[in-house]
């Protein structure tokens, strides 16, 4: 079984896409390590604005390294965002007309250890320059941005190095094994009962995620539920809050909607509005 392939981690606004964001699938070697790559097909105007740009960011439990190409000021930003367990609304002002770009990996939650230099401890909710965990990969990549500016190409050369830096030794069984039961479980497990099954200590289990994830697994489980829930709002068909009560394990429907609108800034009505206003222009373009 593999693990990307029962889990699809998405944000609030999956299907968005526009000059400055869309999304692509990485080669299937990397499938098991990188959901997608993301940004800007290729170089777009960034124009000043009067009044601040709204997004919502809610947590999709996964890990991102972002590359910032500003050709107007002939400067390149590179960060790494660990894994986020809250939600916001990121308001974003400009001053200055740019001509911009931006490309961006985004790992599983338990893929970005396979090509750091360093532990995943303290990640949570943190951004850091690229020189503290991915140190070659920004040596590797970052130079080559300036010159090659479209997406796919970006794409191609980024895939060739990740292919090749791929630390296998760090592959943990005990913490594959319980992220496989928290996906299987759709995040409806208890923290006790998940070590005992893969036959570890929770405090062996707690100091394994941190290491390599970032967070603990009781933080994962809430995050891979609420994941699935969220799924379930857009795509099942039909989609009942009390059928989801008793299948991810909430006490009662007030708690999976209080739950729901902690990671999301909104309930679930407001949350699939706000995702499905995008499509129309999807489906716009696709005429």
């Amino acid at each position: 079984m593999q693990l990307y392939e029962i889990y699809n981690p998405i944000t609030s606004t999956p299907f968005a896409r526009c000059e400055s964001y869309m999304e692509f699938p990485p080669c299937e070697e990397l499938k098991p390590y990188i959901k997608c790559f993301w940004g800007s097909e290729r170089p777009y105007q960034q124009f000043k604005t009067a009044t601040p740009l709204q997004s919502i960011v809610t947590p999709d439990s996964c890990m991102d390294i972002i590359f910032t190409v500003d050709y107007t000021n002939n400067q390149i930003h590179g960060k790494f965002c660990g894994i986020d367990n809250r939600s916001f609304v990121a308001q974003r002002i400009t001053n200055e007309e740019r001509m911009l770009s931006t490309f961006a990996i985004r790992f599983y939650p338990w893929s970005a250890i396979f090509f750091s230099e360093e532990s995943m401890c303290d990640t949570k909710n943190a951004f850091y320059d690229l020189d503290c965990h991915f140190s070659k990969l920004k040596s590797e990549i970052e130079p080559l941005l300036f010159d090659v500016t479209h997406m796919r190409d970006r794409i191609r050369l980024t895939e060739r190095y990740l292919l090749n830096h791929i630390h296998a030794s760090r592959n943990n069984t005990i913490l594959m094994d319980a992220i496989a039961q928290i996906l299987v479980k759709r995040g409806n497990v208890k923290i006790e009962c998940l070590a005992r099954d893969i036959h570890t200590s929770n405090r062996h289990l707690e100091r394994i995620f941190h290491e390599n994830i970032g967070i603990s697994p009781k933080q994962l489980s809430s995050l891979v539920r609420y994941q699935y829930v969220w799924n379930d709002v857009l795509f099942r068909p039909g989609f009942q809050v009390l059928d989801a009560v008793g299948q991810y394990g909430y006490t009662d429907q007030s708690y999976l909607l209080r739950d729901f609108k902690r990671f999301h800034t909104m309930n679930m009505a407001d949350a699939r509005r706000h995702a499905m206003q995008h499509v129309a222009f999807l489906q716009e373009e696709i005429r």
